[in-house]
Formats: structure tokens, sequence, C-alpha cells
């Protein structure tokens, strides 16, 4: 495995070719509203990421990193080792759809987050490498999968928080319904005013009555193409 190092603020992250961020990882980790407090586990970690922006930030308390490639779970292993980030952060390699008790204890976190695949098994052009296949589509899991597992370890009353793609949104909803994950609130994120939506944030609580409020729109970019103060902020 040819690895990249990336500097993460005062943390020092390691990546591959197959294992990488983008911009949702950052908007994620923002939206999250992670405490010092929180216990936390991020579902589909990849690399790590998002648990290294909560590091990052804010240290909370506890943080459980899960994904499937042995290959990501290395490089999050060798990026906690580097920065003695063991008494925080717990990478798990695993198939989401097979948590059980042994594993990760159920019903022990306050917010699980989830940067899942976009794109459903059979959809879209399935370019680059098995790895970077797996991430994109519902190779190896599905939005149902990502809401089951979240709904087994959250707390009652805890919260999810996950990224998605605007044409899933009735997916993401039909899915955290059905695993008792209400619908709170959700933020359209916008690359500029003038253009569709291309992400949505939304935040389930377990156990909730119903009723979810529309916050106001996340703009990336002003017209002249710089980033907007708010984007500046979470970049940083």
């Amino acid at each position: 495995m040819k690895t990249e190092a990336f500097q993460l603020g005062n943390i020092k992250m390691y990546v591959s070719q197959d294992h990488r961020f983008g911009t949702d990882a950052f908007l994620l980790a923002y939206y999250a509203g992670i405490r010092s407090a929180n216990t936390v586990c991020d579902l589909c970690t990849g690399c790590g990421i998002i648990p290294l922006i909560f590091c990052k930030n804010v240290r909370p308390k506890h943080i459980s990193a899960v994904d499937i490639q042995k290959e990501a779970i290395d490089l999050l292993e060798m990026t906690v080792e580097e920065n003695s980030l063991q008494k925080i952060i717990n990478p798990v390699l695993c198939d989401l759809r097979n948590i059980t008790q042994d594993i990760l204890e159920y019903e022990s976190f306050d917010i699980v987050t989830a940067n899942p695949p976009y794109m459903t098994g059979g959809s879209g052009l399935m370019k680059g490498s098995e790895a970077q296949r797996i991430a994109r589509h519902e190779i190896m899991c599905t939005v149902e999968n990502v809401c089951a597992a979240a709904a087994k370890l959250l707390k009652y009353g805890g919260f999810m928080k996950m990224c998605h793609r605007p044409e899933r949104l009735s997916d993401v909803i039909c899915a955290m319904r059905a695993n008792k994950l209400e619908p709170k609130s959700v933020t359209f994120v916008y690359n500029s005013i003038n253009d569709k939506p291309w992400l949505f944030l939304i935040s389930g609580k377990k156990g909730a009555n119903p009723g979810m409020i529309v916050e106001k729109p996340m703009i990336l970019r002003n017209d002249d193409k710089s980033y907007t103060e708010e984007y500046s902020k979470i970049y940083e």
C-alpha cells in the first residue's frame, strides 16, 4: 500500500490513492456538532477523516471508527499511532451489517455519523478500483444497512448525522424512519446561490416524535467563486 501524509492542523494523517476524502467530510464533521463529552461512532469511516477532524477541533470522549475495508483501517491505525490518539479513536474493521454486542456495545453512543456510498449498486458508471467502487456504490452496504447499524448503536435520544446526495433524500428519510431515527432537520448545500444543491446534511433522533425543520441553505462560494465566510470557517 502506497501511502501519502496529509497535515490536518497538528494531526499528521495517512491517505492512499483509494482512500482519500472530499469536501463532504468537512461539512459533515462541522454539521455533527460534536462536544467533548460525547461518545461517537463514525460509520463508513474510510481513512478516518471525520474522526480526525473531531479530534482536531473538539477531542470527544471516545470515537469508534468503522469500515469494511482493511486498507482504510490500516491507514487510520497508522494515523492513530503517529498522533498518540489510542485513548480516543478505536479503529474497527467490521461489516456494519454484522455489528454485534461483542464488537461495539449497543445503545452506547451519543452520536453516529455516516458518509455512506452515494450511488445504488447498479447505478452510474462504476469506475476506479474495487476499493473506490465500494466507497462510492452500495455494493457492501445500503443506506438502509447504515441506518439499521446506527439505530443499534445509538442511545435513546441520540442523534444520527449523515450526508448524502439530494436525489437520495426520500431513500434516506424512509430508511431513517424504518429504524426509528426520526428526521429532525435537513440542510441543503449549494456550490453557489445559482446552482442546484449537490449535497444535504440530515439529523435524525432516535425515538423522537415526527417533525422536521428545513434549515437555511449552506452556500460554499460567492459570485466571484471565492469561499463564503461560513465555508471558510468550516474548512479552517
